[in-house]
């Protein structure tokens, strides 16, 4: 009975200590939440720098410690908070991966997953489960990173592509560097915490925008679920779905072209999201916001950018720079030739201005390329509005053809060409040469005439002095 007695007793002391271990945890989870929603709404209430410049249309509050919205052509920064400052990107980081294994190897290669890209990954890291030994190819792997953000395949990819995960990291800040990026230095190749790994929301969008460049990449990322078969490489059938709600349609929009989550207790949540309409292609980055507001902020920028701003073709605009005259025989009009060199701005330049706004209300430099046998530009412009850089016009020189392409071979015996030069040079000899026999003409019929008249008055004097001395006949 007194077996029985204290066994009932330590039952209810550990019944106890369970409610007082849940009420406790509910009590900090509670208190832990009340305290992001006091942080984001802190964060809701930092300055918006695109809201000071003149003209520009405001843009919205929201809780994100930083956010940048930005057109991936011409790099024009339509929204800016804080995108300058350092943060933890967390899982936004493998954009940087998947871009540089595109770039240095090959779809179909074999990616081998070593024992070190397997277990440097935390047990509760995000990974799809593969062991030392197995392999996928590096199209797989794509998948496997960006739509279930597997850190070990992240790994395997940057041995693949660089011997090691070391020389890799080194490559991702070379590239980051190339790419413009002055406030990011990366420390591993999956995004886990690591106080020397950072970026801004500045920079992810420069590599952001240069990934969504790539056509691949782009279908990649923009995939909401992926199914692994059983391969020679790995065993398993299997699922990935993408968290990214814009992608899976959870939260619909239009216009996604695909995006990346991120989440560590620090970074806490990132987003990077790519959309296009109506000409403009978008990115928009978002860090340091608390779950689904991540997903809500990037909707509201993205409507702000689509609502407010507008593409403007230079060619079509711009009624400087080019001169009208551009030379008869060298332009489009050239009735003497069949193809002709005349000067215009790129057809696929543009600049993105405020809907009220027109390229006149722009501001435009101009700097000419020394280098135009290369790049094709003899000049570009450079606009901007209100000192905010939104586009370039780049001025080519074009060739014009009369005749297409193809016929031009079936034609080109038939064709008769015309050397301008050489006719204007013998209709000039032939022009002067008439002048010429005209004006000896009537300066020798001017002489024949003033002789015969003289004579015709000689004569008639000699008859009527004849005519005196004979005197009147009889």
């Amino acid at each position: 009975m007194k077996h029985r007695y204290f066994v009932e007793k330590l039952n209810r002391a550990a019944f106890i200590f369970s409610i007082i271990a849940i009420l406790s945890t509910t009590s900090v989870l509670c208190h832990a939440e009340t305290d992001m929603e006091s942080a984001a709404a802190s964060r809701k209430e930092l300055p918006i720098q695109s809201n000071e410049i003149p003209g520009w249309p405001e843009g919205p509050q929201i809780g994100a410690e930083a956010a940048i919205l930005m057109d991936v052509n011409t790099g024009t920064i339509l929204y800016e908070k804080n995108i300058h400052e350092e943060l933890y990107p967390a899982s936004t980081t493998k954009i940087m991966t998947c871009l540089l294994a595109v770039e240095n190897a090959s779809l179909d290669d074999r990616v081998d997953f070593s024992y070190d890209a397997i277990h440097s990954v935390p047990a509760d890291g995000s990974k799809i489960g593969m062991d030392a030994g197995e392999y996928l190819s590096l199209e797989e792997c794509l998948y496997g990173i960006m739509v279930g953000s597997a850190n070990e395949v992240s790994n395997a990819v940057a041995e693949h592509v660089s011997g090691s995960i070391d020389a890799f990291i080194d490559l991702m800040n070379e590239k980051a560097q190339s790419l413009g990026c002055t406030n990011t230095h990366f420390a591993n190749a999956n995004g886990l915490q690591d106080s020397n790994h950072y970026t801004s929301a500045y920079d992810l969008a420069l590599i952001a925008s240069e990934f969504f460049s790539n056509e691949l990449l782009c279908r990649v990322g923009n995939t909401p679920r992926y199914h692994f078969e059983p391969s020679a490489g790995q065993p398993d059938d299997f699922y990935l779905n993408n968290k990214h709600k814009l992608i899976t349609g959870e939260i619909p929009y239009e216009g996604i072209i695909g995006g990346k989550t991120g989440y560590t207790d620090l970074a806490r949540e990132t987003l990077v999201t790519c959309a296009e309409r109506g000409g403009m292609k978008l990115v928009c980055v978002v860090f340091m916001e608390e779950s689904p507001a991540q997903f809500t902020d990037t909707v509201t920028l993205f409507d702000y950018g689509f609502n407010n701003f507008k593409t403007v073709n230079i060619k079509s605009e711009e009624t400087g720079y080019i001169p009208k005259d551009n030379s008869f025989f060298s332009s489009d009009k050239d009735i003497f030739s069949s193809q002709s060199s005349f000067l215009e701005f790129s057809k696929s330049d543009y600049a993105i201005l405020p809907v009220n706004a027109s390229l006149s209300d722009t501001t435009s430099t101009v700097s000419y390329d020394e280098d135009s046998e290369n790049t094709g530009h003899i000049a570009t412009i450079n606009y901007s509005f209100n000192g905010v850089p939104v586009g370039s016009g780049h001025v080519i020189i074009s060739q014009n053809s009369s005749v297409s392409l193809d016929n031009a071979s079936d034609i080109s015996d038939k064709m008769i060409y015309i050397n301008i030069k050489l006719i204007l040079i013998v209709l000039s000899i032939a022009g002067g040469a008439l002048i010429f026999i005209i004006y000896l003409t009537s300066l020798i019929g001017a002489y024949s005439t003033g002789v015969s008249r003289e004579d015709r008055k000689r004569l008639n004097r000699r008859k009527k002095e004849a005519k005196k001395r004979s005197g009147p006949r009889l």
